[in-house]
């Protein structure tokens, strides 16, 4: 197998080892884990799920607070899209999330995770991350 093609496989395993490592960390509420997803002067944007737009700090706060009032959150991601341009990468992902309120209650959201990713010393980071929301059910707003 040429090392182009390799080296491409190994890009999107990568890839998709960070996106779960967003995933984890989310639903562990392990912000350590969190940060290590991002570049330091990154941008997250959840405003499309009624959230904020920060840095990296900013939205750790943001999460730990909002995050604290469910029992759990499980996100599964898939459908990964990457468009790998040297040490840049665009990548779009399919994500669902069951959430459960205290007492049980449980509602559903779905959409898309948009990365754009940058190769550095320590494997891809993500330098900006926009969710774009696109389904709620038995939400409670």
């Amino acid at each position: 197998m040429p090392d182009d093609r390799i080296d491409a496989l190994a890009d999107r395993l990568a890839i998709e080892d960070l996106l779960t490592r967003y995933a984890t960390a989310v639903d562990r509420q392990d912000w350590n884990l969190y940060r290590s997803v991002f570049t330091a002067d990154a941008e997250v944007d959840y405003t499309s799920a009624g959230g904020i737009a920060g840095t990296v700090d900013e939205v750790v706060a943001f999460l730990d607070a909002t995050l604290s009032g469910f029992e759990m959150t499980q996100h599964l991601v898939g459908n990964v899209d990457a468009v790998v341009d040297g040490d840049e990468a665009r990548v779009t992902a399919v994500f669902t999330n069951p959430l459960r309120l205290a007492g049980g209650d449980t509602w559903f959201t779905g959409g898309w995770y948009h990365h754009d990713l940058v190769r550095t010393a320590d494997g891809w980071r993500s330098h900006r991350l926009r969710e774009e929301s696109a389904w709620f059910d038995r939400a409670p707003f």
